[in-house]
């Protein structure tokens, strides 16, 4: 991990600065997050997804996949670092997410990881909670996983699009239907690099 701690920056400054394509192989999704822009999905030998990082990690029939590790990738900018409270204002096409300061400078580019399993659901907006990202989102899809009792949900963020792990009982409480209106409650965010 120390020695991964260490090239990742390296590749990612390659891959920036000079453009050439690079082809990463990696068993861990926390690096393709932080690397790729187009993935390549194998499964003994055979090719099972091919595309854009982004829109192949917010697919519904690869959710199980990727398993405790299923999330998205999303493009944001720093839109402030606020030093009283030691946090930092990630801007995105649906919203802004706050997350532990940041060393970049406002107006920096960035790519984020928000894990399926760190966002909830709530039908009403709520302000009494500890939880600091709230974010106006629409259903795209339900979908079952491998797993019983558990929901993938599929979110649009105003264009950005986002996963929720939810359990079925849950699903049920909330009456969730495809297009519904609901407020995405995000606990974590990565910043990737």
């Amino acid at each position: 991990m120390k020695r991964k701690k260490e090239i990742l920056p390296y590749l990612e400054r390659l891959r920036d600065e000079t453009k050439i394509p690079i082809i990463y192989v990696s068993h861990a999704p926390d690096e393709v997050a932080r690397l790729a822009d187009h993935l390549v999905l194998m499964k003994e030998g055979n090719v099972i997804a091919n595309g854009p990082l982004q829109e192949t990690l917010h697919r519904a029939d690869l959710a199980d996949f990727f398993a405790e590790e299923a999330g998205v990738v999303i493009n944001a900018i720093i839109g402030l670092n606020d030093k009283q409270d030691h946090l930092s204002r990630l801007d995105f096409s649906g919203g802004h997410l706050w997350v532990n300061q940041s060393t970049h400078q406002v107006g920096k580019h960035l790519r984020c990881r928000i894990m399926a399993r760190d966002v909830s659901l709530l039908s009403e907006k709520q302000s009494n909670t500890s939880i600091l990202n709230l974010v106006s989102v629409q259903i795209i899809s339900i979908t079952e996983t491998v797993v019983p009792g558990n929901m993938l949900i599929r979110l649009n963020a105003n264009g950005a699009i986002l996963l929720a792990l939810i359990t079925q009982r849950s699903c049920r409480a909330l009456a969730l239907k495809i297009e519904m209106q609901v407020w995405a409650q995000i606990k974590t965010v990565s910043i990737l690099g």
